[in-house]
């Protein structure tokens, strides 16, 4: 991944006019340009029930579709009123409708559209990651997430999360640009033949570069570093290491639909390689400003009620 500043600004810049409808110079290669939207009503990984059945029927589809609705109503039917909470339906975007191609579940390989175990040292990683959750000593302690560093939008893999699952796609004949909303990532993807950086360079989005393959853009990420964690819900990533290696497919479905493919290759994570596609619907909304949690002030000030809290006598009462 390349972040130069200069050619980010220039990219950026251009936006408004190649996605208001006007055609770029693209060299004949299919205009992926525009905003999309990856929220969906499809999982993850597919439901247990559901192991032995990789595709809905437009009537199971519209059922599915009716039940994530109401599961995600709110408050939820019969639940009790509890204080002030957290998010809720305002703020989420789940997705109202399953993938174009009516898959039950992104993840395609294994064949169970589960993802694959972690490997034993991969595991123990997590297991000390997720102790660690329990009474963290330092921001480092928290997930990248909590850091407002990245989120598992931005990926590589791109995958959709119940708010903020948007992208900006701008496109060059020497590069294309994938704007994440959230946390406002940006990876610049040269399409000029270029190797990738050495090796010693390595970043949480690791380096791409593309090809065109036919009319399917095709995206090669490797050197990422050891941030992953493997801590899985706790944090909203799934985890990495540096040896990941992902491969993204972009390919127009219909005029409104984007079909994105990725397959994750991970041998010292996963016990076995794994794939996945989904479908994003093309927006006429921008991509705003992500905030997160305005400069960072409430991890610093828990922080700090926290070591407050050790440095009272043993059994003070709290006030």
């Amino acid at each position: 991944m390349r972040l130069f500043l200069p050619r980010l600004v220039v990219l950026l810049g251009l936006a408004p006019t190649l996605v208001s409808g006007q055609e770029a110079n693209l060299d004949r290669k299919p205009n992926l340009q525009g905003i999309w939207n990856s929220a969906t009503a499809t999982p993850l990984e597919r439901p247990r029930e559901l192991k032995d059945k990789p595709f809905f029927t437009p009537d199971e589809a519209a059922q599915w579709e009716r039940e994530f609705a109401r599961r995600n109503e709110e408050p939820a039917p019969g639940a009790a009123r509890t204080g002030t909470g957290t998010y809720n339906t305002a703020y989420r975007e789940w997705g109202t409708r399953v993938v174009k191609t009516r898959r039950t579940s992104i993840i395609t390989e294994p064949a169970d559209g589960r993802i694959p175990a972690l490997t034993p040292a991969a595991a123990e990683i997590k297991r000390r990651r997720l102790e660690g959750l329990k009474k963290f000593e330092n921001p480092e302690d928290l997930g990248l997430q909590d850091q407002c560093l990245q989120f598992l939008t931005a990926g590589p893999p791109m995958l959709p999360y119940s708010y903020n699952s948007n992208y900006q796609i701008v496109q060059t004949d020497a590069a294309v640009l994938v704007h994440a909303e959230m946390i406002h990532d940006a990876r610049i993807i040269p399409v000029d033949g270029r190797p990738h950086l050495p090796s010693r360079m390595r970043s949480w989005l690791g380096d791409s570069i593309g090809r065109w393959e036919g009319d399917t853009l095709v995206v090669d990420t490797t050197n990422f570093n050891d941030g992953g964690g493997f801590y899985g819900d706790a944090g909203g990533n799934f985890g990495w290491d540096r040896n990941l290696h992902v491969i993204e497919r972009f390919r127009l479905f219909d005029a409104d639909t984007l079909l994105y493919q990725f397959e994750i290759d991970n041998p010292t994570a996963f016990t076995q390689p794994w794939k996945g596609e989904l479908t994003m619907t093309r927006s006429a909304e921008m991509i705003y400003e992500y905030a997160c949690h305005e400069a960072n002030y409430s991890l610093t000030n828990m922080l700090r009620g926290f070591r407050a809290a050790e440095r009272k006598p043993a059994g003070a009462q709290r006030r």
